[in-house]
């Protein structure tokens, strides 16, 4: 799994057998390591984070940090999809 960012002890990357065809602009979030289960934020088109589902049960105040976060660095963020994925579309 393409690691982007270690921010609190929670790791944002990709998950790098995304389904074809592929999915939107996405990362997933889990608390000390990627897993397959971890919470999935979309990247809509104005670069804002949007709560796909929070299968780590990550705690509110921790996930609120995290999506600004996540909004923040949008711009590396999608840098990173298209050079892993070669293309990109938005959820929103």
């Amino acid at each position: 799994m393409p690691q982007l960012f270690k921010f609190g002890g929670y790791v944002i990357y990709f998950w790098s057998n995304e389904s074809k065809p592929l999915e939107p602009v996405h990362v997933h979030v889990a608390y000390g390591k990627p897993s397959k289960n971890g919470t999935k934020i979309w990247i809509t088109s104005e670069s804002r984070g949007l709560l796909a589902n929070n299968n780590s049960g990550i705690p509110a105040r921790q996930l609120n940090y995290i999506i600004r976060f996540i909004e923040a660095n949008s711009g590396i963020i999608l840098e990173n999809w298209i050079s892993q994925f070669g293309e990109i579309s938005y959820y929103c």
